[in-house]
């Protein structure tokens, strides 16, 4: 990959975290909380998608960024207030942005339609669809040019020219100000030139992203004091270097040359930034933009120098362009000393305050953002598998240290100890490295809710708990399908239409929760609605209908519940966009199972349904007791157990046919024989001679696991059995032990599920029955 290519992809990387904070931001507006910090959290998102869009000649991409950003630079200015019409607006503009990033990052041509449309509506919300008082703010392609310009500061009586020297501290961008805000407001109180001053930007190895190098130099000719200039940085008069002259109209009355940033510097700046890959890129960005914008003028900048029409100037003094005067001494600007020299402690760029500098009350502040390096996804894997067999190698010398008869007082078997502990400590941190918040995979959510609401004609309102619940980046590339499918399946076949909630008694919108939480070692994620609930007895009829099931079988709720989840079943009247062919649900648990995980369905008629699924944090490790059941060693979740114990004779019951239970402090539990279930031995062992594990499983039901002795507990590395044999019922993987041999990782759960297919224990139901 060169160079370019490399700065590409990592521009397209920002870009999905913008849009993130994009979409953040308006869900909060959706929620009420359009307070000033989200405000410019979207806005500056927006503005960074277009800074760096530019530099690659994204046109389509700059043009529909630029009427998003103004729309939400009117809302940052308090002129437009976010009401739904406008959120709404505002999230169809997000979507058609990230739509227009996607076709950019593929090499693919944008369906201009939606964002086309979308634009007539930005640009008539600001009144601009007619004018364009920034056209092509972004375009880098500037050409030197020579106008004179003295017939803009021909003072009329009663005006006074001042010249305003500006130059803002890296803090003011920190606290997301912006120069073109002040610079405009100043263009509404007279007529305007600029000078940028660029004496302060470095080489580009020297370039920093979070600092400000761009000074400014005003004229401004008007009827007005120069307090009413000083009013207008007000607020920012610590973050910046201000001085205000009063200057008279002869010295005003020159020409300029304009002295423009050339392509390359334009450029390289916003492409620097991103390439270090910094929090605050964005702050280059946009002072490469202001830079760029206040030249990038209709007629100005292109063709001729000497047939520049002055009418491009004249037409809005405040994008008169960037100059520097060539006989003044006001172009002529001591760099700013360097950051490390700001006698000012540097604030905390990730908290926002408003424009003085002074945090609003009662307000929480963000913590502040610590220091990312992005790394391949294949280093971390091969670093984590690396780990994987160093723990299993620790594994191995530390039971060859006992079968040499070392005892554990002496240095060498003192010595292994120590090693894994630290083995434990480097895992464990190789694994953090790993895990991610399942946030990345829900923050797709409200943009899919948003369609599906749309084509079902429903309103939904989508609620998110647990997003920062860490899980293994593999379950997190795996869960967006299966949640695709829940998610439209709550949708489509759930929730009512306004009308008939609002028959039934409900609020016309209606509401899809979505949760993740860890429990007994395993994240869980839920998916409810509050709908009608599962029909079940048109989803038996269907299920007869298609020979799914017999006519004569007798099911229970939660049997007719998981007929959803056979391959071909559909309760949709007909095939739609959505919904009708029968290959929804089976996927989402092939699919879930393929993780090791499951999925489960509990409903309400009348009030909802709510789907469950169970992952393991990680496929990689686990804490295990390891056990013997007949002959062979196998490990049991450490994170399911509750307690061990050695039962007495009496404290045993057979029940019906195979199944057996165990009386623990007045509660009956099913006893499970793992030798025997698993096929170890042909006959059920002995409670009083073997140990019984009581573990706890995810719907909160206990049940008692039989083996012959414990060994010991340690963490083990897990192998797919899926992947290098295939799936084995009861089991969720397999690793290796010291000595060398496979042992199998119980899948507790779908144990006792098959116990109980077997009959050789019970279902909470009969055994409830049987106490």
């Amino acid at each position: 990959m060169d160079a370019m290519e490399a700065i590409r992809q990592t521009f397209f990387e920002e870009c999905a975290e913008q849009l993130v904070e994009v979409e953040t931001g308006l869900l909060a507006f959706q929620d009420g909380e359009a307070d000033d910090e989200t405000i410019d959290g979207v806005f500056r998102g927006v503005h960074s998608i277009k800074g760096g869009a530019g530099a690659f000649h994204l046109d389509a991409l700059v043009a529909f960024a630029h009427a998003f950003e103004t729309v939400l630079d009117e809302l940052r200015s308090k002129r437009i207030e976010p009401d739904e019409t406008f959120v709404r607006l505002t999230l169809r503009s997000a979507d058609a942005l990230s739509d227009l990033v996607a076709a950019a990052r593929d090499g693919e041509t944008a369906d201009t339609a939606k964002s086309d449309a979308l634009l007539a509506e930005l640009e008539a919300v600001t009144g601009s669809a007619d004018e364009k008082a920034e056209a092509d703010e972004d375009g880098f392609a500037f050409q030197p040019v020579t106008v004179d310009v003295s017939t803009l500061f021909g003072a009329e009586a009663g005006e006074t020219t001042y010249t305003i020297a500006f130059r803002p501290h890296d803090k003011l961008y920190a606290r997301a100000n912006d120069s073109m805000t002040f610079l405009r407001e100043l263009s509404t109180m007279g007529e305007m030139q600029v000078t940028c001053d660029t004496e302060a930007l470095p080489l580009l190895a020297d370039i920093d992203p979070e600092a400000a190098y761009f000074g400014f130099v005003v004229t401004l000719t008007g009827t007005l004091e120069a307090e009413d200039i000083r009013a207008v940085f007000e607020f920012v008069e610590d973050d910046c270097e201000l001085q205000i002259d009063a200057a008279s109209t002869d010295d005003a009355d020159a020409s300029f040359e304009m002295e423009l940033a050339t392509p390359d510097e334009a450029d390289l700046l916003v492409l620097q930034a991103m390439l270090d890959g910094t929090d605050q890129d964005e702050e280059a960005i946009e002072a490469t933009d202001e830079h760029a914008s206040f030249a990038d003028t209709e007629g100005v900048g292109a063709g001729d120098p000497d047939t520049a029409p002055e009418s491009a100037l004249e037409s809005d003094p405040a994008q008169s362009g960037i100059s520097r005067s060539s006989g003044s001494e006001a172009g002529k600007r001591e760099p700013e000393p360097s950051r490390q020299q700001d006698p000012e402690p540097a604030k905390d760029p990730s908290v926002s305050t408003p424009a003085g500098g002074k945090k609003e009350a009662g307000k929480p502040t963000k913590a502040a953002a610590g220091q990312t390096i992005r790394v391949d996804l294949d280093r971390v894997d091969r670093l984590i598998d690396l780990v994987g067999e160093l723990v299993i190698h620790q594994v191995m010398l530390s039971q060859r240290a006992v079968e040499a008869g070392l005892t554990r007082t002496c240095d060498v078997a003192t010595g292994f100890e120590e090693l894994e502990q630290l083995t434990r400590e480097l895992q464990d941190s190789v694994m953090a490295i790993r895990a991610q918040p399942v946030k990345s995979v829900f923050q797709r959510l409200p943009r899919l809710v948003r369609e599906v609401a749309e084509i079902a004609g429903k309103r939904v309102r989508l609620v998110t708990q647990g997003e920062w619940t860490e899980v293994d980046k593999t379950i997190i590339e795996k869960l967006s399908d299966p949640l695709t499918h829940m998610i439209r399946n709550a949708i489509d076949h759930g929730l009512e239409t306004p009308e008939d909630r609002v028959v039934a008694g409900k609020p016309e919108e209606g509401t899809v929760r979505v949760s993740a939480g860890q429990r007994s070692g395993r994240i869980v994620i839920e998916i409810g609605d509050d709908g009608a609930g599962i029909k079940r007895d048109k989803v038996r009829d269907i299920a007869i209908e298609k020979g799914l099931v017999s006519p004569a079988a007798k099911l229970t709720d939660d049997e007719i519940d998981n007929l959803i989840f056979m391959p071909g079943f559909s309760t949709a009247s007909g095939v739609s966009e959505l919904s009708g062919r029968g290959v929804g649900m089976d996927v989402v648990r092939q699919s879930i199972q393929s993780l090791g995980g499951r999925v489960t369905i509990t409903s309400e008629p009348g009030k909802g349904s709510k789907f469950t699924m169970s992952l393991p944090l990680t496929l990689a490790v686990l804490d295990g007791m390891i056990v013997t059941a007949g002959d062979e060693t196998i490990v049991v979740p450490l994170s399911m157990i509750v307690e061990t114990m050695r039962p007495k004779a009496t404290e045993v019951r057979r029940f019906g046919g195979e199944a057996r239970l165990i009386n623990v402090r007045d509660r009956f539990l099913p006893l499970i024989d793992v030798g025997l279930l698993l096929g170890y031995r042909d006959r059920p062992g002995d409670p009083t001679a073997g140990v019984v594990i009581l573990v706890e499983m995810e719907n909160g039901d206990r049940a008692a696991l039989l083996v012959d002795g414990i060994q010991g507990q340690r963490q083990v590395v897990i192998k797919s059995t899926e992947t290098n044999y295939g799936m084995i019922p009861g089991v969720g993987g397999a690793t290796i032990l010291g000595d060398g041999r496979v042992a199998l990782i119980l899948d507790v759960d779908r144990l006792v599920t098959c116990s109980r297919e077997a009959g050789h224990s019970l279902d909470p139901a009969t055994l409830q029955a049987a106490e």
